[in-house]
């Protein structure tokens, strides 16, 4: 904890609270008790300090012997608070839509409503006394706690590890408890530190308006109460309790805020979209792993970031996509995976998986017959959790499998993605691991199942060359063993060109060519794709001469007009070219070229 007086105030203002709780009631605790018939309501003295009550009883040895029982009192109630605000706040990432709207409204009411009010309001309806007041305040503190809880929780809940999980199946109260709560947990412990401090503030308001512990038990704030009779005659029969209850406060209060500080110095720098029911669009093609026909995404606003989009990818085929960012590339994973954002809407004509529609197959089969792999695997992987027991979740979830047995196909699945030392590497964070590693972790993930399919977006992007070959061999060797499908989503063509068998070529949302991979660097047809295999240098490449680049920017999905995007920066393009939209047509044996200036 930093040395600044605030820091040090605080640690030994709760260091003597927490003393004083342990060895008050031993040590005070008869003197606490004991009747004095001839000390009855005497001021301060020296052998009272602080004076005595009604029954001769000292002041001085109450206060300090119900320091135990205002801190558990003030302790029970954030606990307390603290559960039904986490709950509450965090229900919202994990609902339906329509659920988390009426979670939302209720905890905004509860935050507009004083908490005072509040508190006062339930420990009148659940009775005067102790237990009454620690569930009023509680109820009390909940809705700052929810509130706090909503917001961290939102920042999470759109995570590719939460996202995936969705996907995967996994019950929402799991979702919750392992992918969201934990990662948000560090922020809502530090605000128990404070609200301990308000709790007890507001346990000892309670008793001192005589709605909280009641004779013949006793804390600060009763104690209180008990003396504000007398304060005009004998003032210090209330200034001991009153003292106690202003330290303790402005303890845990300062205690909360240094914390709080101090995370903010050493810390490091949307739901999942419902199918459109599909279309009738012919009978499944019986070679395909996935077919894909006349998909499309839509925004509001009539934003359309895929246009229309046809492809199919077969066993054992890897089919790249590629294009600059923007294109729509990992959009249309998205849109295969069910994972486009809220309020994006997809519709297809077909979108099967080994020839059923995807949206008729169970979470279950969904979860086993597609893997994704993210871009971002520090991302896609909970920090939270230990690489080997995320893995072994889809196993649990999916495969009925014991703990014991999903460890072991997790640490096996490990081992098949060659990391080094896989049952090591299993009982680690993510963060423990290297980059390559991750991206190893996040592939043997997607093979904890049985996958058909597996969609790589941009896998290799955040890798250093070495590791990132390392990573394509990996994956040609897992579509080779497994006989699985593989949709690979790239903005290097060369990559995609040392990979796949067939390329995609997408352009502001649209496929403009599909080749294999063969006859990219000599016979690719349309103008796009002709200057994306022209902009990569070679070892023949004249160094004197700049590099080549394509003019312009690509057009905002909002912006894309009637006829071809590639339009205004084509030196091929017409006046047809602007205005009218040219057809997919057959170039050469599975080559298609949409142009109209190829033929």
């Amino acid at each position: 904890m930093p040395r600044t007086p605030a820091a040090v105030v605080s640690a030994v203002l709760v260091t003597l609270m927490v003393v004083l709780a342990i060895i008050g009631p031993p040590i005070w605790g008869e003197a606490a008790e004991k009747i004095d018939a001839g000390a009855i309501l005497q001021g301060a003295s020296a052998a009272h300090p602080l004076g005595t009550d009604n029954l001769g009883r000292d002041l001085l040895a109450r206060v300090l012997v119900a320091g135990r029982y205002s801190l558990a009192l003030a302790l029970a109630a954030t606990l307390i608070g603290a559960f039904i605000g986490i709950v509450l706040g965090a229900l919202p990432s994990v609902l339906p839509r329509r659920g988390a709207r009426l979670v939302t409204g209720t905890v905004n009411a509860l935050v507009a409503f004083p908490g005072l009010l509040l508190a006062m309001f339930t420990a009148v309806v659940s009775g005067m006394g102790a237990r009454g007041a620690v569930l009023g305040i509680g109820v009390a503190i909940a809705p700052g706690f929810a509130r706090l809880t909503q917001t961290l929780a939102a920042s999470v809940a759109g995570a590719d590890y939460v996202l995936a999980a969705r996907m995967l199946g996994v019950p929402r109260r799991r979702v919750l408890g392992r992918h969201v709560l934990p990662n948000i947990a560090e922020p809502l412990i530090l605000n128990l530190a404070q609200a301990l401090g308000g709790a007890l503030l507001g346990l000892a308001g309670m008793s001192f308006l005589g709605l909280g512990v009641q004779p013949p038990d006793f804390d600060w704030g009763r104690l209180l109460f008990d003396g504000f009779a007398r304060i005009y005659v004998t003032p210090e029969v209330a200034i001991g309790p009153a003292v106690a209850v202003a330290l303790a406060g402005i303890g845990f209060n300062l205690l909360g805020d240094t914390l709080a500080r101090r995370a903010a110095r050493t810390a490091v720098p949307a739901r999942k979209e419902e199918l459109a029911a599909p279309e009738p669009a012919g009978a499944p093609d019986p070679r395909a792993v996935l077919e894909v026909r006349d998909l499309t995404v839509t925004f509001p606003g009539g934003v359309t970031p895929v246009r229309s989009l046809s492809l199919t990818v077969r066993p054992g085929e890897i089919v790249g996509i590629v294009g600059e960012s923007g294109s729509g590339k990992s959009l249309t994973a998205a849109a295969i995976g069910g994972l486009v954002p809220y309020p994006g809407t997809v519709t297809h004509a077909a979108l099967r998986l080994d020839g059923r529609e995807i949206a008729e197959l169970s979470q279950k089969e969904l979860g086993t017959s597609l893997a994704m792999v993210f871009q971002d695997p520090m991302a896609s992987l909970n920090p939270a959790l230990r690489v080997g027991g995320q893995l072994a979740e889809v196993a649990i979830v999916h495969q009925g499998a014991t703990r014991a047995e999903a460890a072991r196909r997790a640490v096996d699945r490990l081992g098949h993605v060659h990391l080094p030392e896989p049952a090591k590497q299993a009982k680690r964070h993510p963060h423990e691991l290297s980059g390559g590693m991750r991206q190893r972790a996040v592939i043997a993930m997607g093979l904890m199942g049985t996958p058909k399919l597996i969609i790589a977006d941009e896998p290799t992007t955040a890798l250093d060359v070495t590791v990132q070959r390392q990573i394509l061999k990996l994956l040609r060797e897992v579509v080779d063993e497994s006989g699985a499908a593989a949709l690979f989503i790239s903005h290097d063509i060369a990559v995609v060109g040392e990979l796949c068998d067939r390329v995609v070529v997408m352009y502001a949302g649209r496929v403009v060519e599909e080749l294999p991979v063969s006859a990219l660097a000599k016979g690719a047809a349309h103008p796009y794709t002709k200057a994306l295999v022209d902009s990569l240098p070679d070892m023949e490449t004249d160094r004197s001469l700049p590099l080549a680049s394509i003019p312009g920017t690509q057009p905002a999905p909002a912006l894309v007009g009637a006829g071809c995007a590639f339009a205004g920066r084509c030196a091929l393009a017409t006046d047809r070219c602007s205005t009218s939209l040219p057809p997919v047509t057959e170039y050469g044996i599975a080559h298609t070229v949409a142009c109209w200036e190829v033929s």
